[in-house]
């Protein structure tokens, strides 16, 4: 019974959070129950929790917030980023040049379930959780370094860039630069959180590597492809 009420909760916390997550990654959660038995269960919990009717939602620290919070609204961004990462993948993976950006396409994939995480850290306010929630929701700030090497790497491979850009570049690069523009966003309201002590500093950190990411692949990628940026130029 009580492993039921684990998954129950942790599930519905993730599905009012928009992450409709797989079997893996509750278990990365609740590191509490085998996946033989969260596969079982998953089948048993409904999509709806009819727990927020009145306008609430619960953390996983079990406090409940307006559904106008401003955790809710980070974690709504984070979400929608992660929706729009997975989109560009899409792309990437029906782009002609698919093979040469295989390995974007998989750290793509990485940084989605970095997102997931994050939302279980942005779900985890410090100065309301217990010790023991707050280890299993860590951040590793090993990986902003991940996204700075990614960064130094792919930006040496480009040309310089000496004029300020519009997004363009190819429907795989268009959507990198909307998701760089939803993580801007993102970032803006977990440095709200930030600011007020709810959420980690390396959280806040990787978030804004995030979006320098997301600009330098955009334009990788309509190099690969031999897609033309536009460069900007003042409207007469």
């Amino acid at each position: 019974v009580w492993r039921m009420q684990i998954i129950a909760e942790k599930r519905a916390l993730l599905i009012r959070c928009g992450a409709y997550c797989l079997p893996t990654q509750i278990e990365h959660i609740t590191s509490t129950v085998n996946a033989p038995f969260m596969v079982h269960q998953q089948r048993a919990v409904k999509v709806y929790t009819k727990t927020g009717d009145k306008g609430t939602t619960s953390l996983f620290t079990g406090e409940r917030r307006t559904k106008f919070h401003e955790v809710f609204d980070a974690l709504g961004d984070v979400d929608e980023l992660n929706s729009n990462i997975g989109l560009a993948r899409q792309h990437l993976v029906e782009s002609p040049k698919h093979v040469e950006l295989n390995d974007i396409s998989k750290f793509l994939e990485r940084i989605q379930c970095t997102l997931l995480d994050i939302g279980s850290c942005v779900a985890t306010p410090p100065n309301t959780a217990t010790e023991k929630q707050l280890q299993r929701t860590e951040f590793d700030s090993k990986l902003v370094e991940e996204l700075e090497e990614w960064i130094d790497h792919y930006w040496t491979a480009l040309p310089e860039l000496k004029n300020f850009i519009l997004p363009s570049g190819g429907k795989s690069s268009c959507s990198l630069h909307v998701s760089r523009s939803v993580c801007r966003r993102a970032e803006r309201k977990v440095s709200v959180l930030f600011h007020k002590d709810e959420v980690s500093a390396d959280v806040a950190k990787y978030v804004n590597r995030l979006s320098d990411l997301l600009f330098t692949l955009a334009r990788y990628v309509a190099f690969v492809e031999g897609n033309e940026e536009i460069i900007y130029k003042k409207p007469k």
